[in-house]
């Protein structure tokens, strides 16, 4: 859920720079992003990196998995693709799983 409220806040900011005419220019192209995507890009970085090493934690995997997205091309494909599988049943070193009912 915290992606898809994250992707929503960036398209709705990046209609809102362009409308407000706040685009960078660069090499004389004008970029479709402007200050307020840089801003909020700013002070997202570490909820969304903690939400994204919380998931891989949730899988049983290290949080230094995330890096695996420096690789180019094939990185962030591989990094969406592994957070979309499903929780580690049980509980692991990093803790117990969230989506286990305990009554």
């Amino acid at each position: 859920m915290f992606y898809l409220f994250y992707v929503i806040f960036v398209i709705f900011i990046t209609i809102l720079d362009n409308l407000l005419g706040l685009t960078f220019n660069l090499f004389g192209e004008k970029l479709p992003y402007g200050w307020l995507f840089l801003i909020y890009s700013l002070a997202m970085f570490v909820p969304s990196l903690a939400v994204a090493v919380r998931r891989l934690h949730d899988m049983g995997k290290s949080g230094w998995w995330y890096f695996i997205s420096f690789i180019p091309f094939i990185g962030a494909i591989w990094l969406i693709v592994l957070l979309c599988f499903d929780s580690q049943a049980g509980e692991n070193k990093w803790g117990k799983n969230p989506k286990e009912v305990t009554e």
